[in-house]
């Protein structure tokens, strides 16, 4: 049962109840005003209708505060229920008091009906609206238990949302952070074998000079210059290596730190701008799916540009632009 049910029932009841106890005062003033005219002093007939009205006005009192207290679920102790039976019962015998005197037992039922009636019905609709106000406080009771168990739930699957999301996040890190680690020492392993080489290919120059000298002695002046020239000339190109190895490699590692920090666009940028970005994370070894939150292109065409890239001259180009100061970001 819906709440605008129970307050049409509510309305009906009160209505009703008012109607009836209206009736029953009205009734009760005309039938029992000749009763009080009779047994008044003479040049006293005028308060004859008092009595009634007294004791009508403490049964409508009665009705209406009965009422109040059924809709705060008050209860008024005995008081009040002997107020309500006993103007009940002043009502009733002052109604049959006239048929009873005269000895009519048909007068004495006709009057009695509107009494009783308005005793019943004032007892009827008290329990109503008790029964209506405690179905209604319990379920009240129950729609806030529903909200409550409600909340909770969504309290509960909020907590488990931003539990998963930091667990995706903490996941991630530590993929970029064993992907940097595992750059990192490809890249001093390769330092390390190329530094290795050098030194075998110096030690082998060496041996085969000293070769030379020995078999050679004649030409030891000459060959003392065409060494030194020649090893001027590894110097020179080892120091050119070393220092282009280095700032590529610091191009690379700053790079590559820009485009995994930078944040995620909101809007898909140019062609041109994604194809750039494109070239400098394939030069840096950035994962697809970075590039595709760095550009807002789809999956697909950031893969067939990963292709593109690859088969084309090479990441040098790109560093070269990198390292001139190109912006990736």
């Amino acid at each position: 049962m819906t709440a605008d049910q129970i307050r049409s029932a509510e309305r009906a009841l009160s209505a009703g109840t008012w109607t009836i106890t209206f009736g029953a005062v009205l009734f009760s003033v005309l039938t029992v005003t000749p009763l009080m005219r009779e047994h008044t002093p003479e040049g006293w007939g005028w308060t004859a209708p008092i009595l009634p009205l007294v004791v009508d006005a403490a049964v409508v009192i009665v009705v209406r505060l009965d009422a109040v207290l059924a809709r705060l679920d008050g209860d008024g102790g005995r008081w009040p229920a002997v107020l309500r039976w006993l103007t009940g019962a002043m009502t009733l015998l002052l109604n049959v008091g006239k048929s009873a005197l005269d000895g009519d037992l048909v007068g004495v039922a006709v009057h009695a009906v509107a009494p009783l009636l308005l005793i019943v019905t004032a007892e009827t609709s008290l329990a109503y609206r008790r029964a209506i106000g405690a179905a209604l406080a319990a379920r009240a009771e129950g729609e806030r238990a529903e909200r409550a168990e409600r909340e909770r739930g969504q309290e509960e699957r909020r907590q488990r949302e931003r539990a998963e999301r930091l667990e995706r996040f903490e996941a991630a890190e530590r993929e970029r952070r064993e992907a940097r680690e595992h750059e990192a020492r490809m890249l001093r392993e390769q330092r390390e074998h190329d530094l290795e080489l050098r030194e075998r290919e110096r030690e082998e120059a060496a041996r085969r000079v000293a070769a030379e000298r020995e078999a050679v002695r004649r030409r030891e002046a000459e060959e003392r210059a065409e060494r030194e020239r020649r090893e001027r000339a590894v110097s020179e190109r080892e120091h050119r290596e070393r220092e282009v190895s280095e700032r590529e490699h610091v191009t690379l590692e700053r790079v590559r730190e820009e485009l995994l920090n930078a944040d995620p666009v909101t809007s898909q940028v140019s062609e041109e701008r994604a194809r750039e970005i494109v070239r400098v994370a394939v030069a840096a070894q950035i994962p697809q799916r970075r590039a595709v939150e760095l550009t807002g292109w789809s999956a697909g065409w950031i893969a067939a540009r990963y292709k593109e890239t690859r088969t084309a001259d090479g990441a040098s180009p790109v560093l070269l632009a990198l390292a001139a100061g190109a912006d990736v970001r």
